[in-house]
């Protein structure tokens, strides 16, 4: 079962990722699709170590089904030396089942990300979540230079989706051609949702 929803993934640290899908979200609704924000939940290198159910703050984490069942997917991630991190991969890596079921097949995906600095393995780190996304059969969208926005940044911006550069303390706020790109690719995730479904 497919539902009018665009599934907005996340893993945020400092906060920075998270600003960038609230914003993205705002881009989603803004073509009459609900955006439902979910996190993952932190790893440990300790193995004993468990984590609280559900978290203190923020959005809930995402389970199989909100994955399954989404219309759209915008997956997002801080960068951690070019790649994604890995509460984020431990994530993905735990969808095999809907990959054995073709469950993301024909649906719209766009990856977004932070880094601490403008040349911080942004590029790299979205491209890195677009593989298992590839994998699963997805449409992946980016960000098109139709975008003035993404001519003009200054800062972060990227065809292959939005994304942040925090600065070293991670305490940068968004710029506003950080919030257009990223409400740009909601927007045609939203679109592309619709349109999929429709067909």
């Amino acid at each position: 079962m497919m539902t009018d929803y665009v599934l907005v993934l996340f893993y945020s640290r400092n906060g920075s990722v998270a600003n960038l899908a609230t914003q993205l979200a705002r881009g989603v609704e803004s073509t009459g699709m609900e955006a439902r924000l979910r996190t993952v939940p932190p790893v440990s290198a300790d193995h004993e170590a468990t984590g609280k159910a559900v978290p203190d703050t923020g959005a809930p984490y995402a389970t199989l089904d909100d994955l399954r069942q989404c219309a759209g997917l915008a997956l997002g991630s801080p960068t951690r030396f070019g790649n994604m991190a890995a509460p984020m991969k431990y994530f993905i890596d735990q969808t095999s089942e809907l990959w054995m079921q073709g469950a993301l097949v024909g649906k719209p995906a766009g990856v977004f990300s932070a880094s601490s600095s403008l040349h911080g393995g942004q590029e790299s780190t979205l491209l890195s979540m677009m593989t298992p996304l590839l994998h699963h059969g997805m449409v992946i969208a980016g960000v098109p230079y139709t975008e003035q926005a993404l001519i003009e940044t200054q800062s972060g911006g990227t065809p292959y989706g939005p994304t942040h550069v925090s600065g070293t303390r991670g305490d940068a706020t968004l710029t506003d051609h950080e919030i257009s790109l990223a409400r740009a690719l909601g927007k045609r995730l939203g679109q592309l949702a619709r349109q999929l479904k429709a067909s």
